[in-house]
């Protein structure tokens, strides 16, 4: 399926709890939403479309020459946004990437592609890198990983796992970077599914589609990027943009 038509989709919403107005903050001179939409375009993609609910970011997107697409305001995920935003397209494969993640490398959306073009028995599709569990142990808003060696997702939780039992041997833990690619039949299922027991739980959306059977491919990366979930981030993200330059 080397030739099957691929969307990149980034759902963008100014309602974000801990940093309103996220995706027009400025990083480096640019809203954060065109840095993403910039990587996307740069990727092996066919096309690469905004998906929100908000006027001013529509306008923000068209206004550096980007497409946006308007969207219900009463989606309860990105993921429903995103579903919304390609019906009735003929994309098959559609990469979702996060809008606070304007510094994601490239190669790493380009990998994803691939791995999902060349094994078309994937339903879905993630990325995760190694970390150290100093690193993330106590922060709950870092998302673990565990994945089989076929490298399927096992669980993704908030907690630290595996979990190091006194006297038991180390495991390599892992740090889920929040891209997800999706076969178009993946995605309109997915969204058709009820909130699931364990996504109630943990508060997390991918453990809907392990609970119904359908599995997760988890893409080793060794590069990294940086989230931007607070201002904090943002300036932490500015910095690294003045050293790259």
């Amino acid at each position: 399926m080397s030739n099957c038509k691929t969307a990149v989709v980034i759902p963008s919403r100014m309602a974000s709890t801990r940093f309103p107005g996220k995706p027009l903050a400025l990083l480096g001179g640019k809203p954060m939403v065109q840095w993403v939409y910039e990587k996307g375009k740069a990727s092996k993609a066919d096309a690469v479309i905004v998906a929100t609910d908000d006027e001013t970011i529509r306008k923000a997107v068209e206004d550096f020459g980007g497409t946006a697409v308007m969207t219900s305001p009463d989606h309860p995920s990105g993921t429903d946004r995103i579903c919304e935003a390609v019906r009735g397209s003929d994309y098959d494969l559609i990469i979702n990437v996060q809008g606070d993640e304007p510094l994601i490398p490239t190669s790493v959306i380009d990998e994803l592609i691939d791995v999902m073009r060349r094994n078309p028995e994937l339903e879905m599709g993630t990325v995760a890198v190694p970390c150290a569990r100093s690193a993330v142990a106590n922060d709950f808003n870092k998302v673990k990983v565990v994945f089989g060696e076929d490298n399927r997702a096992l669980y993704f939780s908030r907690s630290m796992i595996p979990h190091l039992r006194e006297g038991g041997c180390e495991a390599q833990a892992y740090l889920h970077w929040g891209i997800y690619a999706y076969r178009r039949r993946a995605l309109e299922r997915f969204v058709a599914l009820p909130e699931s027991r364990l996504e109630k739980c943990e508060k997390l959306e991918q453990l809907r589609a392990l609970e119904n059977g359908v599995g997760i491919y988890v893409l080793v990366s060794h590069l990294e990027s940086i989230g931007i979930d607070t201002p904090e981030d943002l300036a932490a993200a500015e910095a690294r943009i003045k050293e790259m330059r």
